[in-house]
């Protein structure tokens, strides 16, 4: 067994990956199921190292990882949280095998708010994405009241007001189509693309001009995009190319005026 600093206890690395509770696999270890490079320990707190010892639990080798990065295709209906007592929570869409890895929402959509949502348990990345420093883009697709052209477009380009005052940083509105309710209401279909992440922003925005949000989908966040392919709640791992263009993603840094 190698030793160093990537090393860490027996019981620990098999707790993490959802194995049982450290009494639980001290009873694996004491009942001779569990190997360590083809030698059975007899001790749970051993020191391995994860990424070369081989450790294998009932003769099947057991493959760790320290962290996991989930693309999931949020539903409407449930909240962008860890755990609540009276809502589902995104991580009620994820089966045990990846609960265990603790991940965890970066950044929030709305309960009624669907689209692409990453999940994950690298909190320096998490950080880097989320920091108002690196203005990170979101891009989303909407359904609104009223109409909306050219005279909204640029006063989102100019930053708008919320209802708190705040004014936005620079966003792009672009116009899919046009079209009309039953009843005659004005509805159009549009992209926004804003560099920050005020609470309700898209909402808010569209509020001080005057029309109303009645759906709302993430598209994209930096150099992710939504994999379309993905039915609502369900949910795949970042392929490596995903996942390497998140860590190099340096941002916009966009600022105000």
């Amino acid at each position: 067994m190698s030793a160093g600093k990537k090393t860490q206890r027996l019981d620990k690395i098999l707790g993490n990956l959802g194995y049982g509770t450290r009494s639980e696999i001290k009873k694996y270890v004491k009942q001779g199921r569990v190997a360590i490079n083809g030698a059975v320990v007899k001790d749970s707190g051993i020191q391995c190292d994860p990424g070369t010892d081989v450790v294998e639990l009932d003769g099947e080798r057991i493959f760790y990882r320290e962290f996991v990065y989930l693309m999931l295709h949020k539903p409407p209906g449930v909240i962008s949280a860890t755990e609540d007592r009276r809502e589902k929570t995104v991580l009620d869409l994820l089966p045990m095998d990846f609960q265990v890895f603790s991940p965890f929402p970066v950044g929030r959509l709305d309960k009624d708010t669907e689209g692409l949502l990453l999940l994950t348990n690298d909190g320096q990345l998490a950080h880097d994405l989320l920091s108002p420093r690196k203005h990170v883009p979101k891009t989303y697709e909407a359904v609104v009241l009223g109409h909306v052209g050219d005279a909204e477009a640029a006063s989102f380009r100019e930053g708008v007001e919320l209802d708190d005052g705040y004014v936005t940083l620079p966003a792009e509105l672009e116009v899919l189509e046009h079209g009309a309710e039953a009843d005659g209401t004005r509805i159009s279909r549009i992209q926004l693309t804003i560099s920050e992440g005020k609470f309700h922003q898209v909402k808010r925005m569209f509020e001080s001009v005057g029309s109303r949000v009645t759906y709302l989908k993430r598209l994209s966040m930096g150099p992710l995009l939504l994999d379309e392919s993905l039915p609502l709640g369900a949910f795949r791992e970042l392929t490596d190319s995903e996942l390497e263009s998140l860590r190099t993603y340096k941002g916009t840094g966009a600022s105000k005026g």
